[in-house]
């Protein structure tokens, strides 16, 4: 992809990388303390970089998010939750003890995410399927209300198997809805399997074109693409569809293309070995 459209300066890259590398560290400390619970630990490190982009960029530090004058963040694949959380934390909504509760008794920081707005958790998703539908509501709202905003939906290509993400790509070009951006973490992973064998989508760029949307393809895991794509405009009013091509446990060596690492046990031998990889 062409990024000459947007270059960051050094200072905002080098901002930028370590905040990747910290929600990184946080995903490691969320995934260790559950334990026997286990987490879903590929498909979180497979959008870190593209949710490190959308909250550089759009969401405000320790927002409140009980107002509506607010860009909006979905997780629709809500079992990639790790990264969700380890961004919030970072960013300031809730403190590191709270952060290592995750799956424990009583801890909001449950397997998928919960709406806790102020804790920075928009809505409740992992159904999978429902947040494509959920965004489309919000942006709607948005046009209605003359709230210059925008939605950011994230959904996972193995989650391209619900009917109700065809019905939601449908609709939303209808009601011209340029405030809305998905982005598709094209991992080519799913739970028990890879995507062509499980259900083979085909060319899901050309689908969703087919479906009337503005299409961008990128390297998921890098941040000039990312940024590009996430502020690229176009001169009509459909809305834009960002498909991320990724690593499915993206960042160290024991879990990259490692479908085990869909949802595993991290073991303190695991922590301090992909600490080692991450601070080398």
């Amino acid at each position: 992809m062409e990024v000459s459209e947007f270059q960051m300066s050094k200072h905002e890259s080098s901002n930028l990388e370590e905040f990747i590398e910290r929600i990184k560290i946080n995903i490691l400390e969320l995934a260790l303390s559950a334990k026997e619970n286990s987490s879903h630990f590929g498909g979180s490190l497979s959008t870190v970089e593209m949710i490190a982009c959308i909250f550089n960029n759009f969401i405000k530090k320790n927002e409140n998010n009980n107002t509506t004058d607010r860009h909006r963040f979905i997780l629709s694949k809500g079992h990639g939750c790790l990264a969700y959380y380890a961004a919030l934390c970072d960013l300031g909504y809730f403190n590191k003890k709270e952060l290592t509760t995750f799956e424990g008794d009583g801890s909001f920081l449950l397997g998928h995410p919960v709406i806790n707005r102020n804790k920075g958790i928009e809505f409740s998703t992992g159904s999978l399927g429902m947040g494509l539908g959920l965004g489309i509501g919000q942006a709607i709202s948005l046009k209605l209300k003359n709230i210059n905003k925008q939605v950011f939906v994230l959904i996972g290509d193995g989650e391209c198997n619900e009917g109700s993400i065809w019905e939601a790509a449908m609709l939303a070009p209808n009601y011209d809805l340029n405030n809305l951006t998905v982005l598709i973490d094209h991992n080519k992973f799913q739970q028990t399997g890879s995507n062509e064998q499980i259900m083979n989508l085909g060319n899901l760029k050309d689908k969703w074109t087919s479906f009337n949307w503005n299409v961008i393809e990128i390297d998921g895991h890098n941040i000039d693409e990312i940024n590009l794509s996430l502020k690229k405009s176009f001169p009509n009013q459909k809305p834009k569809l960002i498909l991320a091509n990724t690593t499915k446990g993206n960042g160290f060596s024991f879990s990259e293309n490692n479908n085990d690492w869909h949802h595993r046990v991290l073991t303190s031998k695991n922590y301090d070995d992909a600490m080692k990889e991450l601070l080398k």
